[in-house]
């Protein structure tokens, strides 16, 4: 046989990527913008384009819709409005959430407790609020691990909010990596007993399920619903304390204000992505289930993850043995279709995934699909028709053939 021509070039048998329409199977965190939520942001930019805080007409007209906005998206959650603040992005959001409450209770404990699975934005926060660096005495991370499906273990987390002198637990509604989804409602219940809040970040999962109100603080991202970039969502409830660690304006919100645009295009998403969000459940789940059975039974040597039935409708996950992450994405690219692939929150590394790692599963050859919400049939068809063939092509250029 003769050696393996490039992976760039186009495949015998294969039609040239660009005689089809791309497939783009990579929404989470990043969904295209839905048509109302885009409507409402083109409106606000006419209608809402002043600094909310001003006293003049345009200013109270901007605070009128944010005010708006904020009063659906409290609606959307089980929350009152006043509980809701809006930061510049969901990882702004997080740190916001881990920080400012962590600090506020630094006097019942310094430790974190989180599941291993989190994503890199809370791990992070985590470390850097339990250290605490701008007071005297330091607390710890307390990581908690997770089975093989990604669930973290309920006796540990259940230990570990036991102990003394923790100020904070935070635990995932949802892997939007993995899609498996976590026993909030459970660890919430431990928390509440032993005085701890409990932090949730449904930023994969909120406007794709429901999500419990089980919850002290909760965390979401309207890029993953369909909503805009440069606002993230932060809910408190009443009578946790925070210390934001940033100098304190005279409101609640982060520092520099919040796009009004970006806050009214969050909220109609959210109502678009929750009004429909039954229908698209069976819809993409039924895909999800295609792939993850398909993927299983036509590409050797690889590993489908995450909870296959407690999960998200619309994520799934699998790794290829033998296979150059980055060279597999890179070829389904040339392809036609964008997948993601590593860390969900780290992509842009392509380091082995720490979600994948900590569920002790294959790291190689990472392929991740995030149903965007018009995904068709025929588009999940072709990507499962020269997914083995694109598999193929990289093993033969790393010099691993005939599996």
């Amino acid at each position: 046989m003769g050696a393996p021509g490039p992976v760039g070039g186009p495949p015998p048998g294969v039609t040239h990527p660009t005689s089809t329409p791309r497939v783009f199977l990579d929404a989470g965190g990043r969904a295209l913008l839905g048509p109302q939520a885009r409507a409402a942001f083109d409106e606000a930019l006419d209608q809402g384009w002043a600094d909310p805080r001003r006293l003049h007409a345009e200013g109270r007209r901007a605070r009128l819709l944010l005010d708006g906005a904020r009063e659906a998206l409290a609606a959307a959650v089980g929350a009152r409005t006043e509980e809701v603040d809006l930061a510049p992005s969901h990882t702004a959001g997080l740190h916001g959430a881990v920080l400012s409450v962590a600090r506020g209770r630094r006097r019942s404990g310094r430790d974190v407790v989180v599941g291993a699975t989190e994503r890199a934005a809370v791990l992070s926060a985590a470390e850097f609020a339990a250290a605490e660096p701008w007071t005297a005495g330091t607390g710890s991370r307390v990581v908690v691990g997770v089975d093989r499906e990604g669930r973290v273990d309920l006796d540990a987390y259940h230990a570990a909010l036991r102990s003394p002198g923790v100020a904070l637990a935070a635990l995932q509604h949802a892997n939007g990596e993995v899609g498996t989804v976590q026993p909030v409602e459970e660890v919430h219940e431990a928390a509440r007993e032993a005085g701890v809040p409990l932090l949730v970040d449904a930023g994969a999962s909120l406007g794709h399920v429901a999500v419990p109100g089980a919850w002290d603080v909760l965390a979401a991202d309207p890029g993953d619903w369909g909503g805009p970039a440069g606002v993230g969502l932060v809910v408190t409830r009443a009578g946790v304390r925070r210390a934001p660690s940033w100098p304190e304006d005279d409101d609640r919100w982060f520092p520099g204000g919040v796009s009004v645009p970006a806050a009214l295009a969050a909220a109609v998403a959210l109502q678009s992505a929750l009004a429909g969000r039954d229908a698209q459940d069976v819809r993409r789940r039924a895909l999800v289930d295609r792939v993850r059975a398909r993927v299983a039974a036509d590409v050797p040597d690889v590993e489908v993850v995450g909870d296959p039935d407690r999960r998200l409708p619309h994520v799934v996950t699998f790794s290829c043995l033998y296979v150059d992450g980055e060279a597999l994405v890179t070829e389904l690219d040339r392809l036609g279709f964008a997948v993601g692939s590593g860390s969900a929150c780290t992509s842009s590394a392509l380091e082995p995934s720490h979600v994948l790692a900590a569920m002790g599963v294959l790291t190689h050859g990472n392929v991740r699909l995030a149903l965007p919400v018009d995904v068709t049939d025929d588009a999940v068809e072709r990507f499962l028709a020269v997914l083995p063939g694109a598999v193929a092509r990289v093993r033969a250029v790393l010099g691993v053939e005939g599996l």
